[in-house]
């Protein structure tokens, strides 16, 4: 019998669209569980063992967010992938908040879950390294997920660090929206429209004037993308 390419939960409580998305992953060579309630869904995220959790933002008993979070907590690694409103930026936002990799905004088409899905599943359990450096008098650890300048610190998510290591090693070049796509997300389809590397940036970026003030460190450059500022 042919092992399947991963095992995946999916929390969504409507029905037409559970059934869709697990009729897709086992089309795909998936094995895929479906659960329409919050609060079956955290239960089953947390004793079961799974490669991937896709969980509606909307759900019964327990919302997305607060799985997510418990998931966190209990499963620092597991991926997760969020289900969100179209056009909806602030769940989109929250998601990535409370620990998500991912997102998908609905209506979605199969071609778009498939990308996010499998570039998440690359990328589950791996990241650029646990490397520590200082850039602009930061010092960032990757180990601890951590960026400290004085006596002022900030916990960055893995992804947000991943972003700081890549920028990085290529801190003499521009690096383009869809380079971080496929070297940092994993994604194989860089064409995909997302506004996932703005919104991290933009949360990094905040992050980083807690640390620094409006000193200039992560620069956009318009229609080309983004490089670190450089150092004197």
């Amino acid at each position: 019998m042919k092992r399947p390419r991963a095992n995946i939960l999916v929390v969504e409580d409507d029905v037409a669209i559970l059934q869709g998305l697990l009729d897709v992953f086992v089309f795909n060579g998936y094995e895929a569980t479906g659960v329409e309630d919050g609060g079956e869904g955290l239960q089953e995220a947390l004793e079961g063992r799974y490669d991937l959790v896709i969980l509606d933002v909307m759900l019964p008993t327990t919302d997305g967010f607060a799985i997510c979070r418990e998931i966190r907590k209990t499963k620092p690694t597991q991926a997760v992938v969020m289900l969100t409103a179209k056009g909806s930026e602030n769940d989109i936002v929250t998601g990535f908040k409370a620990g998500a990799d991912d997102y998908v905004s609905k209506p979605f088409s199969l071609r778009e879950l498939m990308v996010r899905v499998e570039a998440v599943l690359r990328r589950a359990g791996k990241n650029l390294g646990d490397e520590q450096i200082h850039s602009h008098s930061i010092f960032f650890d990757a180990k601890t997920l951590m960026a400290s300048h004085s006596d002022r610190t900030v916990e960055l998510t893995r992804r947000e660090m991943d972003i700081i290591l890549y920028l990085h090693r290529h801190k003499d070049q521009i690096v383009s929206k869809k380079e971080l796509l496929g070297e940092v997300w994993n994604y194989a389809d860089t064409d995909i429209e997302t506004r996932t590397v703005d919104i991290h940036i933009l949360k990094l970026r905040k992050k980083i004037t807690s640390l620094i003030g409006d000193t200039p460190f992560i620069i956009t450059v318009r229609g080309e993308g983004y490089r670190l500022e450089l150092e004197e």
